[in-house]
């Protein structure tokens, strides 16, 4: 049994990674609700708490017992947001799968837009926080340069890849596996089944309460990511084909290594301290690239591991309103080998 059979389908889920977000938790619920309710549409609200230590999981669930349509999954741990929206995927039932992040910045009032977008023929529709509101140069600067970089390696040209709010069909998401910190690229996943990809500008707001999780270091692992995601999707059924580019440019550079050293030698006849200063550049050159090949075999043999396994790299403890459907199997069945108990509410 599949995570998401332990409720009934509807026609909207909408998903919300927090951590250690307890001043916005209940007021984004009230917003979503609000935001949904007049699109006469079923739907349901699916907060996942990534080992948070504050308050926001307790004023949750005070709230779950008068709401069904909002529930609650919690983490044993904190497994990073691509964790939780990976959870939250895998439990949703809706046809159509919103995240966005908790922190009230993404507006659930541009949810109607973006599935009123997704109707008009699109699989995934992607929010552009075109206004966005966060400082220039620490936060905005870095992602527009990564956007740019994303978009013309993988071929997927959107302006806002960071952006957590986006529609998605459940078909098309549902299957998807993610790992390490790859959420900012699922639109690339899904364009590789073949979904049709839109993109509408949403609102985006000041934050309010709490503080960000994220500094500029982040770009440099966004910049990892996506060296992986083209080596997972573009090169994994002819590895050879990346491999082999790195072999040419290192063929390459070493002829021209060579050239040089033969034009210094004629022109400065120094040619053994020459010849040093080539060797230990050359020598870094080739740790770099030793580094980086090791790097994306180590992300595959993860993927292998957990595929093999059937684990998830997150540890769910307890679930709150996730009822079984009717003939689903009982509350004492185990869910997935990484579930260790299934506490329904």
């Amino acid at each position: 049994m599949s995570l998401s059979e332990l409720h009934e389908a509807c026609d909207l889920s909408v998903i919300v990674p927090f951590y250690n977000e307890q001043d916005s938790v209940v007021p984004l619920w009230e917003e979503i609700r609000d935001a949904v309710e007049p699109m006469g549409v079923s739907f349901e609200a699916i907060f996942v708490d990534d080992g948070s230590t504050d308050e926001g999981p307790a004023r949750l669930l005070r709230l779950c017992g008068r709401e069904p349509r909002l529930k609650v999954a919690r983490f044993s741990g904190n497994c990073g947001q691509t964790a939780a929206l990976a959870a939250g995927f895998e439990l949703a039932s809706g046809r159509i799968i919103v995240p966005l992040d908790a922190d009230r910045q993404n507006d659930p009032a541009s949810i109607p837009d973006l599935v009123n977008e997704l109707k008009k023929g699109y699989d995934v529709v992607s929010g552009w926080r075109k206004q966005r509101q966060d400082g220039a140069l620490l936060r905005r600067l870095p992602s527009k340069l990564a956007n740019m970089l994303i978009s013309r390696v993988t071929g997927v040209r959107l302006h806002d890849y960071g952006c957590t709010m986006k529609a998605y069909k459940a078909e098309y998401i549902r299957d998807v596996r993610l790992y390490g910190q790859m959420h900012r690229f699922i639109p690339v996943y899904c364009a590789a089944q073949g979904a049709r990809i839109g993109e509408i500008v949403v609102r985006h707001r000041p934050r309010t309460a709490g503080r960000t999780k994220y500094g500029i270091d982040r770009t440099f692992r966004v910049l990892l990511d996506l060296l992986t995601v083209q080596m997972l999707h573009k090169y994994r059924g002819r590895p050879m084909h990346l491999f082999g580019r790195f072999a040419f440019a290192f063929v390459g550079l070493g002829a021209l290594v060579m050239l040089a050293g033969i034009a210094a030698s004629v022109i400065y006849r120094d040619l053994p301290l020459l010849l040093i200063l080539l060797g230990i550049g050359m020598g870094i050159c080739c740790m770099g690239a030793l580094a980086a090949l090791a790097g994306l075999i180590a992300e595959l043999l993860m993927r292998v591991y957990y595929e093999s396994q059937s684990q998830r790299p997150y540890q769910i403890d307890s679930l709150i309103n996730f009822e079984p459907q009717s003939g689903a199997a009982s509350e004492s069945a185990v869910v997935g080998d990484s579930m260790q108990q299934r506490r329904p509410h």
